[in-house]
């Protein structure tokens, strides 16, 4: 990979396709305005070349021809409008898109969706507070394949330079992003490049440096190593996305993503999406510093703890726990089931008694390397494991479909992880069961669940069958 090479055109068009491009709420869209260094070199009559960054060759750039364009109409995609929904049809999508929602089966738009997409598709900055599952994902990937579809980059491009940036807390979540923004843009053209540590910095480099990348979605920590050794460049990113800005408060990132946000434009020259759980008075005060007069969206579930999941609290022993557990994974309706404990040494000592005792179980913590929780997610996903032993923090992207229990080991000592956990089951329409074991250390961690939850927890004893 060459590194250390300097400046380049930002050759950004005003051209585009007959379907109206998406105009900013900040006035003439930044994504057309050529850099400083084109105009200064326009200014002066000269023919604007590209620079170099530093010593050594210009940086690679990638001149493929576009693919052609699938043979696909939008009449291929009927939805009924249906009152009090808005579908996705009544949006103005770009068809190479809606090709794309229509291969997912997607129809009409979640709550979370229908209320920012009309704002975000005109340009305009958002907060949006949603919990996780309601639709986030696809609402901020839409409003930036929308945007570089209807206003693409006429001219060269250099590889290293993403139009869009996607910065989330966990590994997990960043790939489940990448996974669904490949789905998206399948039938667009578009490319997404994915950065985690834990995994191949080189791998990761040739993807950036062999491909003109569109989309980029990072980890605060492997993105500034892409940034300190001049692999990547933001300076010409056009929508910055923050998702689970209250999980990266959390978790100590806020520093580095000041950094990543002081590389992109100027806040009034770019689009800023943030998505948060929670609006703490440190969520507002950055939302302010890093958004341009942004359109603020709130949408509360109608139940906290999903109605898909029947709730049960054993109360146990700490000497019971592990027993209880150990028969409850040996049921015949526990097919698929994830075990969530407080610590990575909690879970790397429960995944070890599992193993000992026979159980098909797999670990994910941050201790334990990005390949192998890639490929024991996937053994998970495919049926070769039946028991995942996870963390909060490794759980955060988990989103598998026929997880038939969630099993709280400890309870956290978060109540808003609480909900998230017991989330991972009764999805896509089925039915779960999440069960959490309150002994003698946490159950005092009870009442403010139920603050958050809105209602009071049963407790009972676990049937006789599981104390055996």
């Amino acid at each position: 990979m060459i590194k250390n090479l300097v400046g380049r055109l930002s050759g950004k068009g005003n051209g585009g396709p007959e379907q109206s491009p998406a105009t900013s709420g900040h006035g003439q869209p930044p994504r057309h305005e050529p850099s400083h260094k084109a105009a200064s070199e326009t200014q002066r009559g000269e023919e604007a070349k590209p620079a170099s960054r530093g010593k050594g060759n210009k940086r690679r750039r990638n001149n493929k021809a576009k693919p052609a364009k699938p043979a696909w109409s939008l009449d291929q995609f009927q939805v009924e409008p249906k009152e009090g929904e808005t579908r996705f049809h009544d949006l103005g999508l770009r068809d190479e898109l809606m090709q794309g929602i229509a291969d997912l089966g997607f129809e009409y738009c979640s709550p979370i969706q229908g209320a920012i997409l009309p704002h975000t598709l005109q340009g305009h900055d958002a907060i949006g507070k949603a919990q996780t599952g309601t639709g986030k994902t696809a609402a901020f990937l839409i409003t930036m394949f929308n945007d570089m579809l209807c206003n693409p980059i006429e001219g060269e491009r250099f590889v290293g330079e993403p139009r869009a940036l996607v910065i989330a807390p966990t590994r997990e979540l960043v790939m489940q992003i990448a996974a669904d923004a490949e789905e998206l843009a399948r039938h667009s053209g578009l490319q997404v490049a994915t950065l985690i540590g834990g995994m191949d910095y080189q791998k990761q480099l040739n993807r950036l440096g062999n491909t003109v990348i569109d989309l980029v979605v990072a980890t605060p920590g492997r993105l500034l190593d892409f940034m300190g050794r001049r692999d990547l460049y933001l300076d010409h990113v056009e929508i910055l996305v923050l998702d689970e800005a209250d999980r990266m408060l959390d978790m100590g990132f806020i520093p580095q993503v000041k950094r990543i946000v002081r590389a992109t434009q100027r806040k009034e020259n770019r689009q800023t999406l943030l998505f948060s759980a929670t609006f703490t008075q440190d969520i507002i005060n950055l939302s302010e510093q890093w958004t341009f007069e942004p359109v603020t969206v709130e949408i509360e579930p109608e139940s906290v703890a999903t109605d898909s999941v029947d709730q049960k609290i054993y109360l146990v022993s700490s000497q019971q726990r592990y027993r209880v557990l150990n028969n409850l994974l040996r049921t015949e309706d526990c097919k698929s089931v994830i075990v969530f404990a407080n610590r990575r040494d909690q879970v790397r000592r429960l995944h070890e008694r599992l193993r000992k005792s026979g159980v098909a179980a797999g670990i994910l913590s941050g201790e334990v390397p990005q390949a192998k929780r890639t490929r024991t997610l996937e053994q998970f996903k495919q049926g070769e494991i039946t028991v995942l032993v996870a963390t909060d923090v490794a759980g955060r992207g988990i989103h598998v479909d026929g997880v038939t229990h969630v099993v709280n080991y400890n309870l956290p000592e978060d109540p808003e992880d609480y909900v998230h956990r017991i989330g991972r089951t009764g999805r896509a329409g089925a039915t779960g069961t999440s069960i959490s074991f309150a002994s003698e250390d946490d159950a005092f961690l009870l009442p403010d669940l139920e603050v958050l939850l809105g209602n009071k927890l049963e407790c009972t004893h676990p049937p006789k069958e599981l104390l055996v």
